[in-house]
């Protein structure tokens, strides 16, 4: 398939107290240990994406992607996982929220072929996500015609999505949603138990 896998670990954890979600633990270990642990069954390169300092995840041995676009919201990290694929001679690349750490295993491959993007439970994870590289010139284009300072709303994923035609593809969440994304301490409450119940298997 010629893919790649990027984590996108660059949002601001403020409902949690501020600092990088994907490495608070949960059973012993990161968010984003337990993440990648589930993305390394397949045959894809990976890398993270991330604002700021690089070394904090220098532990994990991987290339950290800065965004190529500032002020642009997690479409600058769909943008730089792109090129950083292109750069890799990949067709497609797979994102995936660095604090969504019960992926199912072969997501990549669950999702071929793109463009297309998970749903659980009714609801569309716009970041677990199978991108065509070849859209990255048209994404940049996006991102710049947009500009700095331009509200939130503009830089909306599923609307860049919607340019492309991806599809959706539905997963089970029984017996919990593989999509449960860690935003509040509560989410981390129901992370935690997840996590005991996998490792006391």
């Amino acid at each position: 398939m010629g893919c790649a896998g990027v984590v996108l670990a660059g949002g601001a954890a403020t409902r949690m107290g501020g600092g990088d979600k994907p490495l608070v633990t949960a059973g012993g270990t990161t968010l984003l240990a337990r993440l990648l642990a589930r993305l390394a069954g397949e045959d894809m390169a990976l890398a993270i994406n991330a604002r700021g300092d690089a070394a904090r995840f220098g532990a994990y041995g991987l290339p950290v992607l800065p965004d190529g676009i500032e002020g642009a919201g997690p479409l600058a990290g769909v943008l730089a996982a792109m090129d950083w694929a292109a750069g890799l001679e990949c067709a497609w690349v797979l994102t995936v929220p660095g604090d969504t750490p019960f992926v199912p295993r072969g997501l990549a491959a669950a999702l071929a072929p793109g463009p297309s993007v998970a749903v659980s439970g009714g609801r569309r994870h716009h970041l677990v996500a199978l991108w065509p590289v070849a859209a990255r010139g048209a994404l940049r284009a996006r991102l710049e015609a947009i500009g700095p300072g331009a509200p939130r709303a503009a830089f909306g994923v599923r609307a860049f999505a919607e340019t492309i035609g991806v599809r959706e593809v539905v997963f089970s969440d029984q017996p919990f949603d593989p999509f449960l994304n860690v935003n509040t301490p509560e989410d981390l409450v129901v992370a935690r138990r997840i996590a005991e119940g996998e490792d006391g298997r």
